[in-house]
């Protein structure tokens, strides 16, 4: 019997092409779904840092199909303005340092706002010795206060000042290299400085100077109630990437809830990516901000990453009148809530909640 070989019919020819056009395009297509975001911390990599780190290390950004670079910062003002520039699409800073950036610069291209709030209370205080006599607000008077003069606490001193009738034209300020700042301190070069909690308490321990000889004055504790830092995102790519702003959030507070509840393994993943970190310390300094920034009772009524809106449009109000900025500040324009996690997620990441 002889056999007929039959060619593939017209049908079979293009299913078959369209097959392999199908999976040509598979791969790049998956690859393209993971955005990338530049982030920037407003510090080095510290303690704190760890929220974003275990977010990168646990894969919560890859979950949300994000590809996250974060770099360690040189400040607040720094982080705002990478953003602002488009180099970074997203960012964390001090509230204070984002509102005075709009106020006075209210048609840059790329505005960055606040997305999430992660220190509910400004982390500044103002730290001296107790043998210095200073015990009250009012004590600050005729006294030499240092700061490097872009400290947050230095640049919302007015505001200090004002909730407890300082007059601060009777303070004098001595501006000072980061790094010099404890050291002037305990050397007693000035009579005390500001500075954030978690930072200059550990740096004036490192100097020597122990916890029971230091007299600190946290500005929540005091009538100051500043937001502190904030996650931000370039207002542009927010608008055209929301979903990615979304997931970032999401992958923040998933790690945030593991932050809290073993601050102790969060700090190996700092020390990963930064292998001569004092992990001791780093672990004390976490600790601190936690209980003074992060889980604190006005995050727990907030809820953790939102804010109040009064609360909110108070600050702004304080900060233009206080940075003496060229517009007037926007509470709506500082901080965008759209972008927040459902409340199912954020609540169970604060004690409390």
């Amino acid at each position: 019997m002889k056999t007929t070989l039959r060619t593939p019919g017209r049908r079979a020819v293009l299913a078959g092409l369209s097959l392999l056009l199908a999976a040509a395009w598979a791969a790049p297509a998956a690859h393209a779904q993971d955005t990338k975001i530049r982030f920037q911390l407003d510090w080095r990599f510290e303690g704190p840092s760890a929220i974003f780190l275990v977010a990168a290390k646990k894969g919560y950004f890859k979950q949300e199909k994000l590809d996250v670079t974060i770099d360690a910062g040189s400040g607040s003002g720094a982080a705002v303005n990478r953003v602002a520039s488009g180099s970074y699409e997203m960012g964390f800073a001090d509230l204070a340092a984002l509102m005075e950036f709009q106020g006075n610069n209210p048609s840059a291209p790329n505005q960055p706002t606040g997305v999430m709030m992660v220190y509910n209370n400004t982390p500044a205080a103002v730290f001296s010795l107790k043998k210095s006599g200073i015990k009250t607000p009012k004590d600050l008077e005729g006294k030499k206060l240092g700061s490097p003069s872009f400290d947050g606490g230095r640049r919302s001193f007015p505001i200090f000042a004002q909730a407890n009738k300082i007059d601060d034209a009777k303070v004098t300020w001595v501006s000072m290299d980061p790094a010099l700042r404890e050291t002037m301190l305990a050397r007693g070069d000035v009579d005390a400085i500001t500075g954030f909690y978690f930072t200059s308490l550990l740096n004036l321990n490192a100097r020597g100077v122990k916890d029971q000889d230091i007299a600190i004055m946290s500005y929540p504790d005091y009538g100051v109630k500043l937001y502190g830092n904030a996650i931000i995102a370039d207002r542009n790519f927010a608008k055209n990437h929301p979903e990615a702003v979304k997931g970032f959030l999401r992958a923040v507070t998933k790690a945030t809830r593991d932050v809290l509840a073993d601050p102790a393994a969060s700090i190996a993943t700092v020390k990963e990516r930064d292998g001569i970190i004092d992990a001791p310390l780093e672990l004390k300094r976490l600790r601190l901000a936690i209980q003074t920034a992060i889980d604190t009772p006005d995050a727990r009524t907030d809820g953790f990453g939102d804010i109040n809106p009064a609360r909110m449009a108070l600050m702004a109000a304080q900060v233009t009148r206080t940075y003496g900025t060229k517009t007037s500040v926007s509470p709506e324009a500082a901080f965008d809530r759209s972008f927040l996690p459902e409340k199912a997620l954020t609540g169970s990441v604060l004690r409390g909640k």
